[in-house]
């Protein structure tokens, strides 16, 4: 039986040896598509080469495309574990012509691969063309020796592919595989259509006319070839399975969850079974593709795969976190072909662990609830919206969650009721929300892209270049020119600019045209189009001109020296915390560098000065830094680390820093770093002059933050920590190297003090040392001592009562102390009067007279405070009024 990683070869195969460049998948987040949220179809990465846009040295291509369906219009979670066939990530294997073949060629190939390579049988096999498409059913008839009745004709968009409204488009052809008729259904169009009879294998796009906005449909003028087959669904066929769940590789991934849980993967919980082996897949490509869980765009489709497949994985009684267990058995199975997986295997594992981690300390509570708000609902009813909408607000339950946990007890959610609630918390956010001001809109970017073509970026070598204005932008509208004072952003054909990207900060600088100059402040990019963010300073500026732009050299070199430091920080992170290390986020600016990465616990202070430490000898190396351009297989096959987030095309800039020997890395396998990076670097690391790391804190769950400096801002934070050195030596009157033992000597030497000054204190309270102590009086028979210190805490009378009523044998002490103006008051009492007297009570009128309120203690030791200490000689005296009266 031919696996699927065999399927996949022999396809790929196959086209190549008829002419097609074998072109790498391109990653799930879309490179040249923002209206898309994942890559879900393998043409995707080529649509600019179908529009003309772009050249690629081939006009044929094949790919095995890896594709997400968990959000926007294709989605298909919902149906994910309880259907034979929908997955949330799969494989599309594809053809691809752009304007070199077209049916009379497209057709032959698909017939010979099916019938030939993977040897289906010719009778089980049946297609569908568009009504009018006569050319498409003659192919057929000539190719395959089809009859009428296995050339189903459909009238409908079933069989015409268009990317919109307007643009390229074309009929299609599909091909059906006849599962028999011992398989409910009927073929394409017919009532029964919906079956599994009759099951869709390969669709063949005939992209072959432009459709314009008046209804007028015009051929192309090189009609192209787009399919797409879906590995899984081949697969099974060619496994003899109905079932895509049934296959080889998903079946391994199955049996690990099964092995995992110790539950039968055919058991009650196939499902959960199936969910989890699904989910895997698209969650860990996501991850390996840069995409991190959060609570928005692609981050939240990802939490919601993530959390639904571990809420499966609770009801299979996994009592620990289970999905990262299973990445090693997807590797095992997908590795091969797909590299990136085990090149995240480790930052894989840690994100599932994490989030799985977080949702386990909700997920208790969040069933809870809903039980709860079952017990009085109604066999078959909706969940109201309201409380589905609670589960995700206050919970983390996505919609589709609960749906899923509903559909086993036979309920469904009152989606509207959802609606309405979210869209009540929108509105308060939106009502609560102050703008920050105006942009335009992003369309007016690929408006401009399209007009003009990408802009072309100089500044690798460059920091002055000369260009063309090609559009000035005020207020979201495109202008013919602006004048001085006016804020606006403008558009060259090429530029020496950097434009924000990859954590490094846009450059700034100056344009200068015959007629006017601008400050450029700011410089980011849309669309492929570099946007010079600018205030015209002097006379006009208008498009159609030439400029001289320049770059601010010393906050560029600043930049650069923090960019490449950046590069051997993460390396070192790597060295010393170790490979699950990974790059979530960093900021390369002018003053200093941030770099956010995966570690779930705070750096040590020994780590923080190996980290320190590496970083400066690789600095102290001053080897030059090389930049080598070539395609994403030779970099991996280098060793070359790619950052998550970052989005590659078919040349990559590879960026290597240090050496270090046995690393593995580079041509000669000793280079410390080898990083893809699109950003500007110092030409020898000597440049970066020295680094110095500020601290380690937390950035989010999971995620530390390390801030440092380099250059002239940390000779400037070393310089002004010398400085302050010097100044504690001065004060000292000691050398900086002894300052640590001096101030550990003066704080010896202050804590004596400290204490000898308590011991007099307590001396002079008790009487000056002298075995009298102060004087005392006879009240009824009851020696009473009352006293007002000063110089005394509040904290020393305690031990001082104790004294004299150890010296008086039988008594009352009452003592006041002064501590700036506001009073401390004790009270005690002799054993042998304790019947008689409180210090409690005594303790809280002396207190009242203070200003104070309360106190406590017991009857032999009590302590209050006050506010004003000056009324010490009241306090006393009603304590002595309080004695008399007994």
């Amino acid at each position: 039986m031919a696996s699927l990683n065999d399927i996949r070869t022999t396809f790929l195969d196959y086209y190549g040896r008829n002419g097609h460049a074998i072109v790498d998948s391109s990653p799930l987040i879309p490179r040249n598509d923002p209206t898309l949220m994942f890559t879900a179809a393998g043409m995707v990465q080529f649509k600019n080469v179908f529009t003309g846009v772009e050249t690629r040295d081939y006009t044929r291509a094949t790919t095995a495309q890896k594709c997400v369906r968990a959000g926007g219009k294709h989605n298909d979670l919902d149906n994910v574990g309880y259907t034979a066939r929908h997955h949330t990530f799969f494989e599309m294997l594809g053809n691809f012509s752009f304007g070199d073949y077209f049916k009379e060629e497209a057709i032959p190939f698909a017939w010979e691969l099916l019938t030939r390579e993977f040897g289906i049988d010719k009778s089980r096999l049946l297609v569908t063309v568009y009504h009018t498409d006569e050319e498409a059913v003659q192919i057929w008839k000539k190719v395959a020796g089809l009859p009428d009745d296995r050339i189903i004709r459909i009238a409908t968009d079933d069989n015409f592919w268009s990317a919109g409204p307007t643009g390229p488009c074309g009929p299609c052809t599909e091909i059906f595989y006849d599962h028999g008729d011992h398989v409910w259904g009927g073929p394409p169009g017919s009532p029964e259509e919906d079956g599994d009879r009759f099951i869709e294998i390969w669709n063949l796009v005939f992209m072959q006319y432009e459709q314009f906005e008046d209804g007028r449909r015009e051929n192309l003028p090189k009609p192209s070839i787009d399919t797409g087959m879906g590995l899984e669904r081949i697969g099974a066929l060619l496994q003899g399975k109905h079932d895509n769940y049934d296959t080889d590789l998903m079946r391994a991934l199955i049996e690990a969850s099964a092995n995992a849980t110790s539950a039968d993967p055919d058991g009650p919980g196939k499902v959960h079974h199936r969910v989890i082996a699904d989910h895997l897949r698209s969650t860990s490509f996501l991850i390996a593709d840069g995409v991190t869980p959060s609570n928005d765009g692609r981050g939240y489709v990802l939490r919601r795969i993530m959390r639904r497949a571990m809420r499966h994985a609770h009801l299979l009684g996994a009592q620990d976190p289970l999905m990262h267990r299973l990445v090693p058995a997807l590797v095992q199975q997908m590795g091969q072909a797909y590299p990136e997986l085990g090149q995240a295997q480790a930052m894989i594992e840690e994100t599932l662990r994490l989030e799985e981690n977080r949702f386990r300390q909700t997920l208790d509570r969040g069933l809870k609830l809903l039980d709860d708000a079952l017990v009085d609902l109604p066999d078959g009813a909706e969940l109201p919206g309201e409380t589905a909408f609670k589960l995700y607000d206050t919970y983390g339950f996505p919609l589709d969650l609960t749906q899923d946990a509903l559909r086993e007890k036979g309920h469904t959610v009152d989606t509207d009721g959802f609606d309405a609630a979210m869209a009540e918390q929108k509105a308060k956010a939106r009502a609560a929300w102050a703008g920050s001001g105006e942009t335009a809109d992003a369309a007016i970017w690929f408006d401009i892209a399209e007009k003009h073509g990408p802009t072309e970026f100089l500044g690798y070598e460059d920091e002055y270049s000369e260009g063309q204005l090609l559009a000035i932008v005020r207020d979201g509208q495109t202008a013919p020119q602006a004048a001085k004072g006016e804020t606006v952003q403008i558009v060259v054909n090429q530029t020496p600019f950097y434009a924000e990207s990859g954590g490094q900060v846009g450059d700034s600088g100056r344009l200068q045209t015959a007629t006017g100059a601008a400050t450029v402040t700011d410089t980011k990019k849309s669309a492929g189009v570099f946007i010079h963010f600018a205030e015209v300073t002097e006379g006009t500026i208008s498009t159609g001109q030439g400029a001289e732009l320049i770059v601010d050299h010393a906050r560029r070199a600043a930049i650069r020296a923090n960019h490449s430091a950046t590069h051997l920080l993460n390396e070192a992170l790597r060295e010393v915390l170790g490979s699950h290390v990974a790059q979530r986020g960093s900021l390369n600016a002018e003053d200093r560098l941030r770099f956010d990465f995966s570690h779930s616990k705070a750096v040590t202070p020994e780590e923080m000065t190996r980290i320190e430490a590496d970083v400066n000898a690789m600095i102290r190396q001053n080897s030059q830094v090389e930049t080598r351009i070539m395609t994403p297989d030779e970099a991996r096959e280098l060793g070359a680390q790619a950052l998550f987030g970052e989005k590659y095309g078919d040349e990559v800039r590879v960026v290597q820093m240090g050496r270090q020997a046995g690393s593995g890395k580079g041509v000669s396998g000793d280079v410390y770093s080898l990083e893809l990076c699109g950003g500007t670097h110092v030409a020898r690391l000597g440049e970066i002059g020295m680094f110095v790391l500020l601290g380690d804190s937390a950035s989010s769950a999971g995620i530390r933050r390390i801030e440092a400096l380099t250059g002239q801002a940390a000779f400037d934070h070393l310089a002004g920590q010398a400085t302050t050195l010097s100044e504690a030596a001065g004060l000292l009157k000691s050398q900086a190297d002894d300052v640590p033992a001096r101030v550990q000597a003066l704080l010896e030497e202050r804590r004596a003090l400290q204490n000898e000054v308590a011991q007099l204190r307590r001396d002079l309270a008790m009487g000056g040392g002298g075995s009298s102590g102060p004087e005392t009086r006879d009240i009824k028979g009851i020696t009473f001592l009352g006293q007002s210190l000063s110089g005394v805490s509040g904290k020393d009378l305690r031990p001082l009562i104790d004294a004299h009523k150890d010296r008086l044998g039988s008594g009352v002490v009452v003592l006041i102390a002064d501590a700036d103006g506001k009073a401390a008051v004790a009270a005690g009492v002799t054993g042998d009067l304790t019947d008689r007297i409180s210090a409690v009570d005594l303790v809280k009128a002396a207190a009242a007279e203070l200003g104070g309120k309360g106190g406590g203690g017991r009857p032999d030791m009590a302590q209050a405070g006050g506010a004003d200490a000056s009324k010490a000689p009241e306090a006393l005296a009603v304590v002595e009024r309080m004695l008399e009266d007994l």
